[in-house]
């Protein structure tokens, strides 16, 4: 007979999930829901050209059959100016868009809580009453420039700011891969992004980008399971593709003496992303995420790292007090002053905020390289061509992370050095 089932039961075990309680000889639960999703959208549009005027106009309308009801009219207009002596063009341009929810587990999200077994798997997670869903509608703006700079280089710069109020994002069940859409009160996405083009001199070319991107969301949540509708507005806080800064720059030369064959250089910059799942320190703040984790050890500031199994402590590149964590030896607490990584930024204690100081990824550098010729043999037909090339990925073989357990990737490293041959035929 399996112990367990005579294992006392925890003072938060659910009768309710009994049944389905594998552990105790229950069975799978399965849950049906349906719905059907019907949109209509309607637009006309046109162009108008006035002298150095382009103008784009146009509106479209979406008439929206789900879970909830919405029809929503939706102007656009985008302008630009060709300064012709300059060779600069000026643009600017403005978007209303309606704002849908995920289809995906969206009858879970919204009805979930109404079905008795969801609601006690959902209320340890917090409260859980059936909360619709609204779609939303959002102000998206565009100014930017193009500059000539001579006839072989080229500068591009825009700025967008995307305003939503019902702003969507999902969430995840536990540990499991089930996600489902969330609603939030409003969202503000503000960045930019820059290019500039260097067209081949003398074989030489080279591109550069730019950009960065303000992911904050605000509070409260108003739709899908963990809504508490009529709650007071709250902090902000940034979600898991918010980064500060990131860049590329690609070089290539074209070899003088053999035009076909080329070197080319890659160099890639991350400032670093959202990482909000690792503990840290601070009690002061009301918009800090650190208050579950900080605890005063023999008046010693504590950050409790239960909520990581020593496996992801590892993942995450923790040391405590110079001490690294295994994945099999981990820290069920560390002082906040000990607690570092090579591979995620733990604000310092008391410092951490959810919208101006989250935890991030660590700043990286990658570099990679690659020399190839796409005609190996010069052969007079141009009918036949032999190419071969090598890359090498990550030259230095940077130790970093992109992410880590996100939403809806988990955590994922920098792919580690790599050189890779080529040959290719060519008819």
């Amino acid at each position: 007979m399996d112990p367990s089932l005579n294992a006392p039961l925890s003072p938060t075990y659910s009768s309710v999930l009994a049944p389905y309680d594998l552990t105790r000889g229950g069975h799978d639960y399965a849950y049906h829901g349906q719905t059907d999703i019907k949109q209509l959208a309607l637009y006309g549009e046109d162009q108008i050209t006035a002298g150095n005027w382009l103008f784009n106009v146009g509106i479209r309308g979406d008439f929206y059959n789900g879970l909830a009801i919405q029809r929503q009219a939706e102007p656009r207009v985008g302008m630009s100016y060709n300064v012709k002596p300059t060779g600069t063009i000026l643009r600017a341009s403005y978007a209303r868009t309606q704002e849908t929810p995920f289809n995906e587990n969206l009858v879970l999200s919204s009805k979930g809580c109404l079905d008795p077994v969801l609601n006690a798997i959902f209320s340890t997670l917090g409260p859980c009453v059936p909360a619709a869903f609204n779609p939303g509608f959002r102000n998206e703006f565009h100014v930017g420039f193009e500059q000539g700079i001579t006839k072989h280089f080229v500068l591009n710069a825009e700025y967008i700011w995307k305003y939503t109020h019902n702003g969507y994002d999902f969430s995840v069940l536990g540990a499991t891969p089930i996600t489902f859409p969330i609603e939030w009160h409003n969202s503000k996405i503000p960045g930019f992004a820059i290019s500039a083009i260097l067209t081949p001199v003398k074989g030489f070319s080279a591109r550069v980008t730019m950009s960065s991107v303000a992911a904050r969301f605000f509070n409260p949540q108003v739709g899908g399971v963990g809504a508490t509708p009529g709650a007071a507005g709250g902090f902000p806080f940034r979600i898991d593709h918010d980064e500060n800064f990131n860049q590329t720059t690609h070089l290539e030369y074209a070899m003088p003496f053999q035009k076909n064959l080329y070197f080319s250089f890659n160099w890639k910059y991350d400032s670093g992303m959202v990482a909000g799942a690792v503990p840290c320190y601070g009690i002061t703040d009301p918009n800090s995420a650190c208050a579950p984790y900080s605890e005063m050890v023999n008046g010693v500031p504590t950050i409790d790292l239960s909520s990581l199994t020593p496996d992801e402590e590892f993942q995450a590149g923790l040391t405590c007090d110079g001490v690294k964590a295994t994945q099999t030896a981990g820290f069920a607490t560390c002082d906040a002053a000990g607690l570092t990584s090579q591979l995620v930024k733990v604000p310092a204690p008391g410092t951490q905020d959810n919208d101006h100081n989250p935890q991030r990824i660590q700043p990286r550098n990658l570099f990679d390289m690659a020399l190839g010729d796409d005609d190996v043999f010069h052969f007079h037909e141009n009918h036949y061509r032999f190419g071969a090339r090598i890359t090498a990925i990550n030259v230095t073989n940077k130790y970093a992370m992109y992410n880590f357990l996100s939403t809806f990737s988990g955590t994922h490293y920098v792919s580690p050095r790599s050189v890779t041959a080529e040959l290719s035929f060519h008819f």
